[in-house]
């Protein structure tokens, strides 16, 4: 997409958003992901990447919504189409959609959660 992808897998001050509890649940996303990719064979880290995710966007689209956010609409639907593909996923994952999966979570904060900030 656009952004490296950070090795070792961890969150980095370079993915603030400047949201305190955003940036605890980003880094959450990003231990559960790192978690997956050791064990692509683990149906429970997979469920817990999947729990984390949801539950995450969940609570930032709540807080767009509050904010009446102009980039809420477009936002969410790029949340539910990774969730979509995420929560169709299966143990054991292979290396391409570990990639994929991290590949979207680095740019996703990056390039369209970045626009938010300092606007919630």
């Amino acid at each position: 997409m656009g952004f490296d992808i950070p090795e070792p897998f961890v969150w980095d001050a370079s993915f603030k958003v400047f949201y305190e509890n955003l940036d605890d649940e980003h880094r959450n996303i990003f231990k559960a992901l790192f978690d997956v990719s050791a064990d692509q064979k683990s149906a429970s880290a997979l469920a817990a990447l999947i729990d984390v995710t949801a539950n995450h966007f969940s609570h930032e689209e709540g807080m767009m919504q509050k904010a009446n956010y102009a980039g809420y609409p477009p936002h969410k639907k790029m949340h539910e189409d990774f969730l979509t593909k995420i929560r169709g996923l299966k143990a054991p994952l292979d290396d391409g959609t570990v990639h994929y999966a991290k590949d979207w979570l680095v740019n996703h904060i990056k390039t369209t959660d970045f626009k938010y900030k300092e606007k919630l």
